[in-house]
């Protein structure tokens, strides 16, 4: 029997090539997208242009025709590496600098995040002085956030976890100043000093104090209502010392919670 005829191959190019084609055109209109973007952010780009050059370390560098400040492509694929490092460098100047602009931005954002955190801090200072426990807080403002400092003496027995029945009126009157802010981005810190621990409960320093936060974290949900959606909590041990821990009276200092109440520019979760 006669063998059939193989039909000839179809003309035009393979059919990889138009998938390639669509690959690259994607990437492009990717990249095209993020420089066409108002508002710069250097170290989101350095992130995303060293994950892009790591992805696509395999091929080559190809060259490619700088117009101005920016890329022409000229062959494709050859031409990702040259597009990652003209993003690395997205919001630099010559000399690899931040530029004015964004420098100006970022002094914009801390001086509006400064105002909106001191206007908080007045008023919180002005309901703790209400509830009279301002002598039982230290308040402190910065552009991000507004901290108050809760002595650990204060708060807990020494080694233990449990807030002390006579520390809880503190706490009560402490969440009830800050209610109006609740919605905020709200972060409990627990720390200690660096004097070692070792009971069954907790092992070391990093342990008690994450208890420690926890405990006042569930007080603020539990009992005082708070949403866990914006409120959290977490330990730092003795890794973050404010005074020095070769005195009794520094080790006293290092022993504390801290409750930082975020202004709107920096919650993440501001409804």
């Amino acid at each position: 029997m006669a063998k059939k005829r193989q039909e000839d191959a179809p003309a035009g190019s393979p059919a990889w090539m138009a998938t390639f084609s669509d690959l690259m055109n994607l990437l492009l209109c990717f990249f095209v997208l993020l420089f066409s973007m108002s508002t710069v952010d250097a170290e989101k780009f350095q992130q995303i242009a060293a994950s892009l050059a790591s992805t696509f370390s395999v091929m080559p560098q190809g060259g490619s025709a700088l117009i101005d400040q920016g890329v022409l492509i000229s062959s494709g694929a050859s031409q990702l590496n040259a597009l990652s490092e003209y993003y690395n460098n997205v919001g630099l100047n010559t000399h690899g600098d931040t530029s004015e602009e964004i420098d100006d931005a970022y002094e914009t954002l801390k001086k509006e995040g400064l105002a909106e955190s001191e206007k908080m801090g007045e008023q919180i200072e002005q309901q703790l002085n209400d509830k009279n426990i301002a002598d039982k807080v230290e308040l402190t403002v910065t552009s991000e956030y507004v901290l108050l400092n809760l002595n650990g003496g204060v708060l807990f027995d020494s080694g233990k976890a449990e807030v002390k029945d006579e520390a809880i009126s503190i706490l009560d009157r402490v969440a009830d100043s800050i209610w109006q802010y609740e919605r905020n981005t709200i972060l409990i810190e627990g720390h200690t000093d660096n004097v070692p621990i070792n009971t069954p409960l907790y092992p070391n320093n990093m342990m008690l104090s994450l208890h420690r936060a926890y405990n006042v974290f569930d007080y603020f949900v539990s009992t005082k209502g708070f949403d866990k959606s914006t409120i959290s909590s977490s330990g730092r041990g003795e890794a973050v010392p404010v005074a020095t821990n070769d005195t009794p009276e520094g080790r006293a200092q290092n022993r504390r919670v801290e409750i930082k109440i975020y202004n709107s520019l920096y919650s993440q979760n501001n409804k």
